[in-house]
Order: C-alpha cells, then sequence, then structure tokens
C-alpha cells in the first residue's frame, strides 16, 4: 500500500512513515503496520492499539503525546476524505450497487463472477455506508483490478456522497422499494435519492431493474422478465438445489432460488459480458458463489430444514419474493413460516405488515408464527387468522416449532434487528 503511505505522508506531513500493512477500525485486529481510525468508542482503545504495533492512529478524542497519533477535527470526515484522494491514483474498476432489494445478493453474483478473470475486492459484510464505504476503499491493496461496492442509504445525499468518494465506473440499480420510508416517506423519494448514483456513470454502463415502473424510463441497460428489456430473462424453473433460465437465449444455473435472484444473478452476467468474461467463466462464477449468511441460506437439523432468509427485511416486496419462492419449493414436508418485524417503514408500516401477513396465508404452508411490535398491530386489525398465531418471544416459537413432528421446513424472516436467526436450534 505504498500510494496509500505516502498520501498519509503528505496529508499530516509526516516525515517518516514505514509502509503500511492494513487499515483497521477494529482494535482487536490492530498489528504491527496497522493504521487505526478511532471512531466513536475507538478513541477508548488508543494506547492499547499502540501497544499492539499500530503504525498511525487517527483520532477526534486524544489527550496524550504520542507522535504515532493524529488528532483531527472529525475521524469520519477525514476517512472519506482520505479515500476519496486515494480512489483517484487506483487504476481499477469501481462498480456500484444500490437498491431498495438485493444489493448485497447483487454484490455476491458480481464480485464471484468477475473473480474469474480479475483480481477483486467487494464490501464485506453490512460496510456499505459513510464509514463502512471509504473504509473499504482505504483496504485496496496493489494487485486488485475491480472494486465492487455495496451503496446503502437512509436520506437525500448519501448516494451522491458514496458515488463522490467512490467515482464508480459501473452502476447497478436492482429496483426501488418502500424502503426507509421512514426517513424518505414516499416510494418516489426513495427512487430520487437512488437515482443520485446516475449522474456519475455513463448510460452503457448502467445496470437496471427494466421491470421496475420507476427504473424502466431510466437511460441504461435494462435486465428483467419483460419483453422490452435489452436482456430477457425466460424459462425460469426452480428446484430444491436451485434455479435455471436464460438470459438472451443463453442458458445459467445458480444454486440460489428464487426469480428475484435469477435478476440478481443476471446483473452478475451482464456485468461480465461487459469486462469480457465468456459464458463458460461467467457460469463458474455463478458456480463458485459464496453468497452472504442468512439470504435464503439452507441449514439442516435433523429431519428439520431452516430456511434461513433473516438478513434483513428491508421491505414488505422482498418478503413478498421470498414467501413467493418458498411456495414453490418443498410440498412434501411440512412447511412452516415465522415473520418478525419490518423495520423503517414509515407511517404505513402496518399496512406493509398486513401484506406480508396477507402473502404469507396465500402461499402452501401449514403454520405462520408472528413475532415484534409491528406484527402484533397487524394481527390485531386483521382479526382472527387462521393458521397464524402471534407469539410473544423467540423462546415461545421455539417451542411450537418443535410441537410438529416429521421431516419440515420452517422458513425465517425480518429485519436485521430483529435477529430472528436465533430461533434456529443447534
Amino acid at each position: 500500500m505504498k500510494i496509500l503511505t505516502e498520501i498519509l505522508k503528505k496529508r499530516f506531513q509526516l516525515k517518516k512513515l514505514d509502509e503500511i500493512l492494513n487499515i483497521v477500525m477494529d482494535s482487536r485486529k490492530v498489528e504491527k503496520g496497522s493504521v487505526f481510525f478511532a471512531i466513536n468508542s475507538g478513541n477508548n482503545y488508543i494506547d492499547e492499539v499502540l501497544k499492539r504495533g499500530a503504525f498511525l492512529v487517527i483520532a477526534d478524542k486524544y489527550s496524550g503525546k504520542d507522535e504515532r497519533v493524529i488528532v483531527v477535527d472529525n475521524t469520519i470526515s477525514t476517512m472519506q476524505e482520505l479515500a476519496q484522494e486515494y480512489r483517484k491514483t487506483l487504476g481499477i474498476k469501481v462498480i456500484g450497487i444500490t437498491g431498495s432489494n438485493g444489493k448485497t445478493t447483487t454484490k455476491d453474483m458480481i464480485f464471484s463472477v468477475l473473480s474469474q478473470k480479475y483480481k477483486c475486492k467487494k464490501t464485506e459484510g453490512n460496510y456499505n455506508n459513510h464509514i463502512g464505504l471509504p473504509y473499504t476503499i482505504l483496504q485496496v491493496k496493489d494487485n486488485i483490478e475491480v472494486l465492487v461496492l455495496e451503496m446503502g442509504m437512509s436520506a437525500f445525499g448519501e448516494i451522491d456522497r458514496l458515488c463522490e468518494i467512490a467515482q464508480p465506473d459501473y452502476g447497478v440499480i436492482t429496483n426501488i422499494g418502500a424502503s426507509h420510508l421512514e426517513f424518505l416517506e414516499t416510494v418516489e423519494n426513495v427512487f430520487k435519492a437512488k437515482s443520485e448514483m446516475l449522474k456519475y456513470i455513463k448510460k452503457e454502463n448502467t445496470l437496471l431493474f427494466g421491470d421496475d415502473k420507476f427504473l424502466c424510463e431510466v437511460e441504461g441497460k435494462h435486465i428483467g422478465y419483460g419483453q422490452l428489456n435489452n436482456y430477457r430473462i425466460e424459462n425460469f424453473r426452480d428446484t430444491e438445489e436451485g434455479a435455471s433460465f436464460l438470459l438472451n437465449e443463453k442458458e445459467y444455473k445458480i444454486s440460489m432460488n428464487g426469480r428475484h435472484n435469477c435478476i440478481n444473478a443476471s446483473m452478475g452476467i451482464v456485468m461480465g459480458e461487459i469486462l469480457g468474461l465468456t459464458q463458460m467463466e461467467i457460469q463458474l462464477g455463478l458456480d463458485n458463489l459464496k453468497g452472504t449468511p442468512m439470504r435464503f441460506e439452507k441449514i439442516q437439523r435433523g429431519k428439520t430444514l431452516y430456511i434461513n432468509d433473516a438478513y434483513n427485511a428491508s421491505s414488505a416486496v422482498a418478503v413478498n419474493y421470498s414467501l413467493e419462492t418458498f411456495d414453490g419449493l418443498y410440498n412434501q414436508k411440512i412447511k412452516l413460516v415465522v415473520l418478525g418485524d419490518m423495520l423503517e417503514m414509515g407511517e404505513k408500516e402496518i399496512e406493509y405488515h398486513k401484506e406480508v401477513i396477507e402473502k404469507a396465508l396465500s402461499i402452501k404452508c401449514d403454520k405462520i408464527y408472528l413475532l415484534g411490535s409491528r406484527m402484533k398491530k397487524a394481527y390485531n386489525e386483521m382479526k382472527i387468522l387462521d393458521k397464524v398465531k402471534l407469539c410473544e418471544d423467540k423462546e415461545e416459537i421455539k417451542k411450537e416449532l418443535s410441537s410438529f413432528e416429521g421431516e419440515k421446513v420452517i422458513f425465517i424472516k425480518g429485519s436485521r434487528g430483529m435477529k430472528m436467526e436465533e430461533i434456529i436450534e443447534g
């Protein structure tokens, strides 16, 4: 990381700084050669990381006198400025991904495909915000050729700032839905906020879900099931092993289920074609996909199969997609659905919760369990519902699930804050 070392030396007028090895925000991961960004409570661990061998600490609260500590007005702003400057020096291709649903899976698909030809790096975990994105950029090593960045947001101006830092060469908008309405209030505002990406990217380098009523009018390459798309998905087929489909008459297979995941995969396929991969290389990338845990993840525990889709539930659309997928699978077994609250849904949140309960009632399953205050309000307003039980806590749900004997499949979904995966036994 010679270039970043020189940027830090120049920025902070350091006479000497040995070449840094990595960028760290977690004090437990500091080693000799690290640069540690002390963010929020990180300021409390400055002495500890210095003992661990940190070359440099950037902090906004420090009363000591160690010359390795640079005190700034705001650690986060400084990180963003350094990442923006470092990005300008990098001779790499940067792909930015945003949208209401499917960002993480699409990121994983694109990364896996492009890794068949290029040395790639991607956003890890949920590092997709004003802290995580610059942190990811600052971690780019000299051998990286392609950087795949997930871009999250909850308010106007956030995507704009992330793009300003990252300067993406290619952009993907997965869809526009009723997410973050607690802050943005309307789906139209979600579209405006996500669209802040568009001014940074040439239209020929912009991939869009063409069946989305907002995105179908945006200039770019449209991907979807509709006939007017530039890249049309056909012959979708779902099995317990995964899904297969045609994209512009070329056949592909993925280990994941659902029509929505075929859209995510198609974003990866098209990006692979743009960057010169063959169909065989693209399929190999799809075969080697290592997705983010808790995304329709299948976990076998004895005679019980858990479909752990508890990573998040950012909108009713996302939950409904997963329920539709579950509807067509495992119909020879006992099928149980567990739904937790969807957070940050705005003033119509109870309506959205009613929508997903109604969707769950429409699919093939034996029993539906609900958890959370929002689900409780929706349930009470819908009056008596056959097949549905409202539970007070996860322990009650576990007890209910264990009462079913024989082979069973349990689908679990809820917002990240609900930690619905804690229901899984073992």
